[in-house]
């Protein structure tokens, strides 16, 4: 299979229309899963499931994790880590069916790439955090 680029890519959708469809989205969460559209907590889920690939009793005894994976509770099995996987399959189909699919760095002139991908994932490291520490992300707050 080859991928072939196109050189006009189609251009954005309405914001406002997408904006009515997350919502649509937003409320059909709660109404099934009784929980919103939060991304940070399928991190931390990620998180708990490698601890618990190395260190079990570990798991069993933090209660933070625990309620997520003590004993044979698989941590991954929740809605909020087939959300983050389905929004990165569908974010990746988006851009390859709308000719937007490419790798690129965005940065300075005077900044390298491998400057700018440790700045990236310090301030990512300190986002992640600041929303775990706040209760998660907003969009699981809504």
């Amino acid at each position: 299979m080859k991928i072939v680029m196109k050189n006009n890519p189609k251009p954005y959708k309405n914001p406002y229309f997408a904006g009515a469809i997350l919502g649509v989205v937003l409320f059909s969460a709660y109404a099934l899963t009784h929980s919103g559209l939060g991304a940070s907590g399928a991190i931390s889920r990620i998180h708990v499931a490698i601890t618990k690939l190395i260190w079990q009793s570990h798991v069993d005894v933090i209660s933070t994790f625990a309620v997520m994976g003590a004993g044979d509770t698989n941590p991954l099995d929740h809605a909020s880590v087939f959300l983050l996987i389905g929004t990165f399959l569908g974010g990746m189909v988006s851009a390859l069916l709308n000719g937007r699919l490419k790798v690129e760095i965005f940065k300075g002139p005077q900044i390298s790439n491998v400057q700018r991908l440790i700045f990236a994932l310090i301030g990512g490291l300190i986002m992640g955090y600041g929303a775990r520490f706040a209760r998660g992300c907003t969009s699981g707050q809504a």
